[in-house]
């Protein structure tokens, strides 16, 4: 038996997080799996989480699981069927391949088209903020 009751481990690495599964023995010999979430934020370790699932509850713990996965997986499937029916839709409705330009109004008024002045505008805001500080007044 490893450490602290360790009677095997594996890891998974994802971008900011880690997740060990631990199988351990505790002190009566009961034998329990420790799932822990390590979260890294900055390089330091800043949050850890950890669930113990007895051995007598493993099974019911399996099938919550199962469930979840196929319902996460049904969902995703539906998804992309919804995904592919809109794109279906504008295609039709457009032409494939071709991007649509909306052009907002304010309660259905006319728009009237702007000259060419060679400014890209995007619609985004840019508030600029003043570099001015109390020792330049």
């Amino acid at each position: 038996m490893g450490a602290r009751g360790e009677l095997f481990t594996t890891q998974i690495y994802l971008e900011n997080r880690s997740y060990f599964f631990n199988v351990k023995e505790n002190r009566t010999g009961d034998v329990f799996l420790q799932i822990v979430e390590s979260k890294n934020r900055d390089g330091v370790e800043a949050d850890r989480h950890q669930i113990a699932i007895f051995a007598d509850d493993m099974q019911k713990f399996l099938q919550g699981l199962e469930k979840s996965l196929d319902y996460v997986e049904k969902d995703r499937k539906q998804r992309q069927k919804a995904a592919k029916e809109k794109r279906a839709e504008k295609d039709a409705k457009y032409g494939a391949g071709k991007k649509v330009y909306r052009v907002k109004s304010d309660k259905g008024e006319k728009v009237e088209k702007r000259a060419d002045d060679g400014i890209k505008r995007t619609g985004k805001v840019i508030h600029i903020v003043s570099k001015k500080t109390a020792d330049s007044e």
